[in-house]
């Protein structure tokens, strides 16, 4: 699945620099970035339409390239899964409901939850240019802090970036309600930093407790093998279009957002065999190619796969950091 947002997704976000300032787009992304790295909150960052649209065009292709993976994943180790049904939870302008209906095009009913009024709003009026799922969707004014049961049930349930905003003596109850939610599968993705794996990892051991199948990236339920400084993430990069480039004071034609991310599903859905996951990027040398692996036993470990192995070189030249093993 391409990284790059969807051609309707991108004219609604070009449409909204219609009467922007250039500079004043590039000063609200500066203060919203630094928001986010003092550990403010959305509802503090993002206070009006303007800030939405300087998220929109600064953090909203990174972060769906990010769910795109994600859930181009999901897909293949569960060919049969076909959600119907979407929540879409801490959804921010909802990048995770476009990448999610890209993947499942046969999605009919989608949830955008959010606490934040400004994103919102912001995506509704996205929406407004994607197809009927999104455009008649359910935008909820909700909060994660307060977990409630009147959440509705969804085949696919996601929080996308979503934790970082919750105390962490609060985590846990805001994950055990998102399964709850989950008739089939849930995804949680979070910033590929130490503290974003902490959440990610702190919520599979939630799961684990409720019973979870985990079913990406980790090929296994026991402990999780890496020590610290070692931390869990995977990356995707992305291009940047002009604005974008304009919005983040950058000058680089792309951008590689790292990411923690965890799949689980209930039982009843069908899914492949796990075999060991490429954890960081493979290192070629001239007889063989090393792989930093997690492995089914519970295991990390480095692999090398020989020059003088002709066949099984061919399919290894073709792995990537974040790829599972045939």
């Amino acid at each position: 699945m391409s990284p790059d947002l969807p051609a309707a997704l991108r004219l609604a976000a070009d449409r909204l620099l219609d009467g922007v300032a250039r500079k004043g787009l590039a000063e609200r992304t500066a203060k919203i970035s630094s928001g986010y790295r003092g550990g403010a909150t959305s509802r503090a960052v993002v206070t009006d339409e303007a800030d939405a649209v300087a998220y929109v065009l600064s953090r909203l292709p990174a972060t769906y390239a990010a769910d795109a993976f994600v859930f181009a994943e999901l897909e293949r180790m569960a060919p049969d899964f076909a959600p119907r049904r979407l929540l879409d939870a801490g959804a921010g302008p909802g990048g995770a409901s476009w990448a999610a209906l890209e993947t499942w095009p046969a999605i009919q009913a989608a949830t955008l939850l959010d606490s934040s009024r400004p994103f919102l709003d912001m995506a509704a009026k996205l929406a407004s240019e994607a197809g009927p799922t999104l455009r008649n969707a359910n935008f909820l004014r909700g909060d994660l802090t307060a977990p409630s049961t009147d959440w509705p049930q969804a085949d696919l349930v996601t929080a996308s970036y979503a934790l970082a905003e919750i105390a962490p003596a609060r985590q846990a109850e805001t994950v055990q309600a998102l399964w709850a939610a989950t008739d089939g599968a849930l995804a949680l993705i979070e910033p590929g930093t130490p503290d974003g794996y902490r959440r990610i990892l702190a919520a599979r051991e939630t799961l684990i407790a409720a019973g979870a199948e985990l079913l990406a990236p980790c090929p296994h339920a026991l402990a999780c093998p890496l020590i610290p400084p070692d931390w869990c993430h995977f990356v995707q990069r992305l291009p940047r279009s002009r604005d974008h480039r304009l919005a983040k004071g950058a000058d680089l034609p792309f951008e590689d957002e790292k990411f923690s991310y965890l799949v689980a599903v209930r039982s009843a859905v069908p899914t492949l065999a796990r075999t060991a996951r490429v954890l960081a990027p493979p290192r070629v040398a001239k007889p063989a190619i090393t792989f930093k692996l997690c492995t089914p036993a519970g295991t990390a470990e480095l692999t090398d796969v020989p020059r003088r192995d002709k066949a099984a070189y061919a399919w290894a030249r073709r792995l990537d950091w974040g790829d599972a093993l045939p």
